[in-house]
């Protein structure tokens, strides 16, 4: 029996995938580097899978801007030649995509039809992958997201509570704002999606939004992290935290202050609505401390 195969086995969003399809095929960037783009085609026809999903990417925001060429075969190059594949194939393609696409102005949320133009070369040739999956066609799924994080691995809400430990004051960003997104809810909601599109008189291609509900600013996000770890951890010491200016923590790459994702269309199209942030955040801190 031909099973999924899931490209980025060491990634945060495979591990929840993982946990959600035990029988699928995943492969780590040791058995598929996809900074080597000819080399997928091969990898696919060795597995011969009934779908595929690329979970994989490269996600190193500062490090992209002299990293440019690498980023864009690891996010735009491999993931067109998944799309041929599967389009070839007739097998359906699902792929993450991100806010960073848009330039992040505003204060209204962005949906699919609003123009991308990213700040960044991160942004930049994650929009690339966009498009040479949609020009290619086929049945795909691309899935904009935004905030990830979750109990294990490196993200910014494992990266607030270490800090906590360390200082007794912390200054975050409040000028960018967006949707913390719980990593397994996104894997749960993708695969809905998923079987609800399969099942549809035609297979409904496209890009969507997909990530948890409400918005925060990174200040906001941070303050309810330690709010809510407080409950279980007695050994925070943070005792302050200073909103500040995006301007006063300049890194090498542009980040948008609007990331709000409008996901209305995934909903009426898909089927399928994400918990609230908070409701994320609190099973996040609920698994992580009951360990």
């Amino acid at each position: 029996m031909k099973k999924i195969l899931i490209f980025g086995a060491s990634g945060q969003l495979a591990r929840a995938l993982e946990d959600l399809l035990p029988d699928a095929i995943f492969l780590s960037r040791f058995e598929a580097d996809l900074s080597h783009p000819h080399k997928i085609s091969e990898i696919l026809e060795q597995y011969a899978p009934s779908a595929v999903i690329n979970a994989a990417a490269y996600t190193q925001v500062d490090n992209a801007e002299k990293e440019e060429i690498l980023a864009n075969r690891i996010n735009a190059e491999s993931p067109a030649a998944m799309a041929i594949y599967c389009a070839e194939k007739s097998i359906p393609f699902v792929h993450f995509s991100t806010d960073y696409v848009f330039p992040g102005d505003g204060e209204n949320a962005w949906n699919e039809e609003d123009e991308p133009a990213p700040l960044n070369a991160y942004g930049r040739s994650k929009l690339a992958g966009e498009e040479a999956i949609s020009h290619i066609g086929g049945k795909y799924l691309i899935f904009r997201t935004s905030w990830l994080y979750d109990s294990a691995g490196k993200n910014f809400c494992n990266t607030i509570l270490r800090l906590s430990h360390e200082r007794e004051e912390l200054r975050i960003i409040d000028d960018q704002f967006g949707s913390p997104t719980y990593v397994p809810h996104l894997a749960k909601a993708a695969l809905q999606a998923l079987q609800n599109a399969g099942e549809l008189p035609q297979f409904p291609s496209g890009i969507y939004h997909l990530c948890s509900g409400g918005v925060a600013s990174w200040y906001g996000f941070a303050c309810e992290i330690i709010g809510r770890a407080g409950q279980f951890d007695p050994q925070i010491k943070t005792r302050n935290i200073v909103p500040i200016l995006a301007s006063e923590y300049p890194l090498p790459a542009k980040r948008p202050h609007n990331s709000r994702l409008d996901c209305s269309k995934a909903e009426a199209i898909l089927g399928v609505k994400m918990p609230l942030w908070q409701d994320g955040l609190q099973q996040c801190l609920d698994l992580k401390y009951s360990v």
